[in-house]
């Protein structure tokens, strides 16, 4: 993500705490793929929950960039009334 969004988020979650758990989620999913990629070997089990992880944390990501666009449209509402 960029700069940009990542200042909105921290500023964000405060506010929104769909937000918050999207946040919290995507932490927890990219802590455990770290435990995985640090790993030589990966029995076939592992592989493929390393799998659903990265699927998971995309779905949560498409979530906080659904919120984002939400907040942007909001701003542009605001700017433009």
């Amino acid at each position: 993500m960029e700069k940009k969004d990542m200042e909105i988020i921290a500023r964000l979650v405060t506010e929104n705490d769909s937000l918050k758990k999207y946040v919290q989620q995507h932490q927890e999913y990219e802590s455990q793929l770290e435990e995985y990629n640090s790993r030589l070997h990966l029995t076939s089990e592992e592989w493929m929950e390393r799998k659903k992880i990265q699927k998971l944390k995309l779905a949560v990501r498409d979530e906080i960039e659904r919120i984002l666009a939400q907040h942007r449209r909001a701003q542009e509402k605001q700017a433009s009334s």
